[in-house]
């Protein structure tokens, strides 16, 4: 499953960021605003999956998709929980393509504080921004 959330996140980097990245370790002092939803696989087992956007890569989101260069906190709020549907939608989308690989997933939501006890965890240097993703079981 965190192959097509990958394959996505690249997707969307490369198609409608148009921004080159690098995955790359977590960095230590990274502040980052956290959205969540929740995933059900073919098998019926639950995960949660967490994507975060420092301000500098989800402010470009919101120049990129609204043409603002300076949003308001619930703007950025928005472009993340929208980061997280389309990344999220389309690795639903590249999962379908395989038997047994199918998932649906929940609304995204806001994620107040940094997720702890995280399984596995990603993040793309992407510009000047960095996106992280991460899943739990649950």
């Amino acid at each position: 499953m965190i192959s097509f959330i990958l394959e996505a996140a690249e997707n969307f980097c490369t198609h409608q960021l148009r921004v080159p990245y690098v995955i790359q370790p977590l960095p230590s002092q990274m502040r980052i605003l956290f959205a969540y939803l929740d995933i059900t696989d073919a098998m019926g087992g639950g995960y949660r999956v967490y994507m975060g956007c420092d301000n500098i890569l989800i402010q470009t989101v919101a120049e990129i998709f609204l043409d603002e260069k300076v949003s308001d906190t619930q703007t950025l709020n928005d472009m993340l929980l929208e980061t997280t549907n389309m990344i999220i939608g389309s690795a639903k989308v590249l999962a379908q393509e395989k038997p047994n690989a199918s998932f649906t997933i929940s609304t995204p939501h806001i994620q107040k504080e940094f997720p702890l006890n995280l399984d596995n965890y990603y993040t793309f240097g992407i510009g000047e921004g960095n996106m992280m993703i991460a899943i739990k079981a649950l």
